[in-house]
């Protein structure tokens, strides 16, 4: 395996006087763009959000999920299977706490697609659209399309005052707007939520800044806002957007829900040591807390799940003792407060690792079959869709893709997955490139 976060291949006066403003994906952006946010949503629909889990780096699941107890040794691998609370559905032995939770989610054992590099699979996985010609991986953002967390801040805006599209503990590359633009960027938190001294300096002022000091910085922006007012008047003159969204803006930093919301020292010590001491846990729980306070897309990224090298060592000590208890208390602790019928919760990598293990006792990239993990939002849990084969090394029943992932995320949420965005010249692009909602999980 590599080093921690890194895979086998490889501001004006103005600004500053922004309160919390911060920069996203290499860019600044104005939090009263982010508010003005289109907030369409198909009617009749339930208020859901999403958290997404994405296991950067591609998790094992033919060692987690779908082991192979019958194949030949050099496909099986070195875990045994254990039962869950669902009759005759097994997982791997070191998720004791996970399969205590099955009933909850569903696996969806027959996914796959045809490309197994890190970064257009991550883009693939993350926006529903493979990567055109010219794509590329190593800059920040790379998004050709918008990802999921922006199609959502896109079409349904933010809950009062928090932002409908948050990413911890970073921003992945893959993570961002695209052609829907800063309207639909994400919260980059950009701090690990284990931290001890964990805080939010892009969205929450520091607790040692009072609340008359803000308030000189709110007159101090006014002031300079003048200079612009007019020719920016003219440009919103139909919608009258200026003073409600900068107001906005400046609620959203003072607010004492969010302050709230982002102050993960609240919780018991308890409930953070159940969720797990480590970057996952306390992700996980934040992601649970932004939820309860209404942000719509949580997207986690969490790392380094490439493992190449010591596949069952680095999953026995290292991955798995974090993942068992983060995903496990997630499940139960949004259901113990009612939260899970609202929140559709996504747990996949951008692939998962070969069915045959490598001659460094580890495992590669595999996008032609892997489990992806839903729960949630009106998905059934405790069901198996698809199979793969019988050494995982492709579906064994239909295919499942990110372009039905993506459909099935909108539909969940009350977006319509036939519906179009125009590209800033005018193009329409299609939300779902084509893909067909899971109805299986229903």
């Amino acid at each position: 395996m590599q080093g921690r976060n890194r895979f086998c291949d490889g501001l004006t006066r103005r600004d500053a006087l922004r309160v919390g403003a911060g920069a996203i994906m290499g860019s600044t952006f104005s939090l009263p763009r982010l508010l003005a946010a289109d907030k369409t949503k198909s009617p009749g629909t339930k208020d859901v959000s999403l958290i997404y889990v994405f296991l950067h780096g591609g998790l094992s699941t033919i060692d987690t999920f779908d082991l192979k107890p019958d194949a030949p040794a050099e496909f099986r691998g070195e875990f045994n299977a254990i039962n869950t609370n669902l009759p005759g559905v097994t997982v791997c032995e070191h998720l004791p706490q996970v399969a205590k939770e099955m009933d909850k989610f569903s696996q969806i054992r027959s996914f796959r697609h045809h490309n197994s590099d890190h970064g257009p699979a991550d883009h693939y996985m993350l926006t529903g659209y493979f990567p055109q010609a010219g794509f590329n991986p190593s800059i920040t953002p790379n998004n050709q399309r918008p990802s999921h967390g922006s199609i959502i801040a896109r079409k349904l805006g933010p809950r009062g005052a928090v932002p409908p599209y948050v990413c911890l503990p970073k921003v992945h590359p893959s993570f961002g707007s695209a052609y829907l633009g800063a309207v639909a960027a994400p919260f980059g938190i950009d701090a690990d939520p284990n931290a001890p001294d964990f805080s939010v300096p892009n969205i929450v002022p520091p607790l040692n800044v009072s609340g008359s000091r803000l308030d000189d910085r709110q007159s101090l922006l006014a002031g300079l806002d003048e200079f612009q007012k007019s020719g920016e008047a003219k440009a919103n003159r139909a919608a009258g957007t200026i003073g409600v969204f900068q107001q906005k803006a400046f609620e959203l930093m003072t607010s004492a829900d969010t302050k709230r919301a982002f102050d993960i020292h609240a919780e018991s010590p308890k409930m953070r040591d159940t969720y797990g001491r480590n970057s996952l846990g306390q992700s996980c729980l934040m992601a649970r807390r932004l939820v309860e306070a209404g942000v719509r897309c949580v997207t986690i990224d969490h790392s380094n799940w490439d493992t190449h090298d010591n596949n069952f060592s680095v999953l026995k000590k290292t991955l798995l003792p974090q993942f068992d208890p983060a995903i496990s208390t997630l499940f139960r602790d949004l259901a113990e407060r009612g939260m899970l019928d609202t929140t559709l919760v996504v747990i996949t990598g951008e692939f998962g690792r070969t069915p045959r293990i490598n001659k460094n006792a580890g495992r590669d990239h595999w996008g032609p079959s892997f489990t992806v993990l839903l729960g949630g939002g009106g998905i059934h849990g405790g069901r198996v869709i698809g199979k793969s084969d019988a050494r995982a090394e492709k579906p064994g029943s239909d295919p499942f893709g990110p372009e039905d992932l993506t459909a099935t995320i909108c539909q969940t949420l009350g977006i319509d997955p036939k519906e179009e965005f125009r590209t800033p010249d005018g193009r329409p692009v299609a939300i779902v490139n084509g893909g067909k909602v899971i109805q299986e999980l229903f």
